[in-house]
Parts: C-alpha cells; structure tokens; sequence
C-alpha cells in the first residue's frame, strides 16, 4: 500500500491565539489517526515560483488514512478553533 503526505501551506495568519489553540488540538487528532509530522516551518530555501509560506507535512500509512484523520471528529474540533485565523490550501497525494 502506497503511503500518502497531508501537505497544508499557510498563505497568512491573522490570529496567532486561535492558531495556538489549532496546534495544540491538531497534532494529537492526527497522531491518533496515524499521522506521523515530517516537516514543520518555514522554507529553507524556495525555487521557482515558491513561496515563503508556513509549510506542515505528515506521513500517513494510506489515503484512506489521511481522509479519516482529516474527517474525524477530533480535527473537526481543531478547524473549529482556528476558525479564519489562517488562509491555507492543504493536499493529500499519495506516494508512487
């Protein structure tokens, strides 16, 4: 089974407390799901067209695994404290 990565870039944030508050119910919503956090921050370095946006990357086992951990009440509850406290686009891809 092919694994797959939740991959989330964070275009602003306009309320550092409500991020807080998200960080401290996401992680464990998605450890509990089967997420494993691979990188956490800023660029290093960009290329091309890139960036310099916050960057989250987590490991999952499968799609499947990523969705139900994206779903999942727990999360829920984390996107709820956040709020409008950041514009973001997030991607699942599975791994070839």
């Amino acid at each position: 089974m092919a694994k797959a990565y939740w991959i989330a870039f964070y275009h602003s944030i306009s309320n550092p407390e409500a991020m807080a508050r998200y960080a401290e119910l996401a992680r464990p919503a998605v450890e509990s799901g089967g997420g494993r956090f691979i990188a956490r921050g800023m660029p290093s370095k960009v290329y091309e067209a890139g960036l310099e946006q916050r960057v989250v990357m987590i490991e999952f086992d499968s799609v499947e695994q990523a969705v139900a951990a994206h779903d999942s009440p727990a999360y829920k509850e984390a996107l709820e404290a956040m709020g409008d406290a950041a514009v973001r686009d997030m991607r699942i891809v599975e791994t070839i």
